[in-house]
């Protein structure tokens, strides 16, 4: 188990489709298991493989948010959206690769899922409220699309840039230490 370090927008990275996961296999698993201890860590409530580098589809999320409240991780190869109602909610969002910053972004307020689990085994799940908003952020992100890409032009471009700045202080604070 390890902690992943977490990429962040603009990392062309983030914009690409990801291959499907032929198999789930140890090395898949183990994927899984780093990317729960680096979303629990971070800490957030999903997390993609891309957003750590990798290029698969396999997304983790666990929605359980207050610490009384028993954990319920899921560990999702090749999730696929098989049903949203036409009903649409607003969430604000927010993103691990983009950190202190918040939109609000409407989204089919119901979906079912698809999907195999850490033993290859394929579910069929269906997701309501925040667990619906987080799966469709994660599937988007191995789809290659953040959830700016649903803001309008100006906003996207103003979250972008601070990104970019964000980026260089960064890099400068490192180089110096």
């Amino acid at each position: 188990m390890a902690i992943r370090n977490i990429l962040y927008h603009p990392d062309p990275r983030l914009k690409k489709s990801c291959e499907i996961v032929a198999e789930v296999d140890d090395d898949v698993r183990a994927l899984m298991t780093d990317m729960l201890e680096t979303m629990y860590d971070a800490p957030g409530i999903g997390l993609a493989a891309p957003q750590i580098g990798v290029l698969r589809r396999v997304i983790v999320m666990d929605c359980a948010k207050s610490e009384d409240e028993e954990p319920q991780p899921y560990c999702m190869a090749n999730p696929e959206i098989t049903w949203s109602s036409d009903e649409l909610s607003v969430y604000e969002e927010g993103c691990l690769s983009i950190p202190e910053e918040f939109s609000d972004v409407e989204r089919p307020a119901a979906v079912r899922v698809r999907y195999l689990d850490e033993n290859g085994a394929e579910h069929e799940i269906d997701c309501e409220g925040l667990l619906a908003t987080c799966v469709q952020h994660e599937i988007d992100h191995i789809n290659g699309k953040l959830f700016i890409d649903y803001l309008g032009p100006m906003k996207r471009q103003m979250i972008t840039g601070r990104m970019k700045k964000r980026k260089k202080e960064r890099a400068k604070s490192t180089a110096s230490a």
